[in-house]
């Protein structure tokens, strides 16, 4: 993890430094802080942003570890210190990635009667099991369409989700906290930004202690569906796009809507 220390005047532009900084000051952490999170001194990490000292390939990922990066920021840290990036952006579709297919779709179809859908960074719809697409239906969408897009349209999706204003207010600092991970994302702020003069007033004015959760209510037809929602994503991930798929499971909030999914699926109460 040693790194060599240049003299001043051979000190030139330094693009990992200046990236380094910009990450630090996104995370909130001084040098000291990410000092003692990668085990290094404050004044290597000084000598680093100001390119007096060049990082080993060793050393950039102890930091992007340490600054918890996404992937796609550790290879632009790699690149700018000179090294080849680390990792690859597949397509889910691609042979070598069969298996991984096959675990997302083994998730989704036994989550059955229960909604379940795979989404990208950006929420489109890349998988559905047969009880969300039943869901995503009344809304006229479908694999490949954007529930992100969908649920800033408060008339597109207002007719199916019945407390659109209320469960928007928790998905607007989902956005924000996603966003932030990913040290700024324009189409995530952009939506932040969409939710906010929508909602309002109405975000954060809840009064008096706030719920454990806040389930969406959709109606299909003359039923109304009761559901909480859970996120699942891949632990040990090495790839651009597996790690920014997320599996959105949904369960039932009430006793009444267990019993009107399982009753549309034919299963036993």
């Amino acid at each position: 993890m040693s790194a060599r220390t240049l003299p001043e005047d051979l000190i030139v532009h330094n693009a990992f430094g200046e990236t380094l900084k910009q990450w630090r000051n996104q995370r909130r952490l001084s040098q000291l802080d990410l000092g003692l999170a990668a085990n290094v001194s404050a004044r290597h990490i000084s000598f680093l942003e100001t390119g007096r000292s060049q990082p080993s390939r060793m050393m950039v990922r102890l930091l992007c570890d340490s600054l918890d990066l996404p992937f796609t920021a550790r290879n632009s840290f790699l690149t700018a210190a000179g090294f080849a990036p680390a990792y690859r952006r597949r397509h889910l579709e691609d042979d070598d990635m069969a298996h991984i297919r096959a675990a997302v779709d083994w998730a989704l179809d036994r989550h059955n009667p229960f909604p379940a859908m795979a989404l990208d960074k950006h929420w489109s719809i890349v998988r559905a099991n047969a009880s969300a697409g039943f869901l995503l239906m009344g809304a006229g969408l479908s694999e490949g369409d954007s529930l992100l897009e969908a649920m800033l349209d408060k008339d597109k999706l207002g007719g199916v989700l019945e407390n659109w204003l209320e469960v928007m207010a928790p998905v607007a600092v989902r956005l924000r906290t996603e966003s932030a991970h990913l040290g700024g994302d324009p189409v995530l702020d952009e939506a932040v930004q969409r939710l906010t003069r929508q909602l309002g007033s109405r975000l954060g004015s809840h009064d008096g202690p706030l719920p454990a959760i806040v389930p969406a209510r959709y109606r299909a037809g003359e039923t109304v569906l009761s559901l909480l929602s859970t996120i699942a994503q891949f632990g040990s991930a090495e790839d651009i796009v597996l790690a920014e798929l997320k599996i959105e499971m949904m369960f039932p909030a009430d006793e009444t809507t267990r019993n009107l999914l399982l009753g549309m699926s034919g299963q036993s109460h």
